[in-house]
């Protein structure tokens, strides 16, 4: 099984089947995983299209050397065909028969070179297109994974096993402003005590002392 094969096999494996593997509890996790495992052989595969690109442009300039060496043969074979030498007739004969059977056996190469590069280019921007669709899928989760964490946390605090703490606040706060107005009633009693101790001071007449 080859490279692209395990990746064809991989890429379409059912995420949903992939979470429900027993050691994979944190779906957010796996999925990265999974991500940069797909990335890792997108990163391979990118090198052997290189590679097939690299060896394409051997072939084109093999081909290119080979067509000028059997232009020159050619040549040279009606020069000694018009020479009448036998043996060199024979030699340049032989020598366009192996140049041109060579031509041809490059042109193939070269044509099915192409349309294996095409197909693996294709076949590589496919898989770079799965890994984006699968980040999508990543942001996709982790959002909706902030969201229930965000109401886990919010429907803990309104939760009935919380209602305590809000009724201790509540009945503290009630405390806090019996006291205040407590203290508030304290000051003002004596502060009208004080004044009608003033009132009775002031109207209390001074006995002058005979002398």
């Amino acid at each position: 099984m080859n490279l692209f094969q395990r990746f064809k096999y991989t890429i379409e494996a059912d995420l949903h089947q992939l979470f429900d593997k027993k050691e994979q509890k944190n779906p957010i996790a796996m999925l990265n995983q999974y991500i940069r495992e797909a990335e890792k052989q997108t990163e391979q595969t990118g090198k052997l299209l290189e590679r097939q690109g690299q060896l394409k442009e051997k072939l084109d300039q093999e081909f290119k050397q080979n067509a000028e060496i059997l232009a020159k043969r050619e040549s040279q074979l009606k020069l000694a065909t018009s020479s009448g030498e036998q043996d060199l007739i024979d030699f340049a004969s032989d020598e366009v028969a192996a140049y041109t059977a060579r031509n041809n056996t490059l042109q193939a190469s070269i044509e099915a070179s192409t349309r294996e590069y095409f197909e693996l280019e294709r076949k590589f921007e496919t898989m770079k297109h799965k890994i984006k669709d699968m980040k999508v899928r990543q942001l996709q989760l982790m959002g909706k994974e902030n969201v229930t964490r965000a109401h886990h946390q919010m429907d803990g605090m309104i939760a009935k096993n919380n209602k305590t703490n809000f009724e201790d606040l509540e009945s503290y706060i009630d405390k806090l402003a019996y006291q205040i107005d407590k203290d508030h009633e304290v000051t003002s009693l004596e502060s009208r005590l004080a004044q009608l101790e003033k009132n009775v001071t002031e109207d209390t007449p001074v006995l002058i002392e005979n002398k």
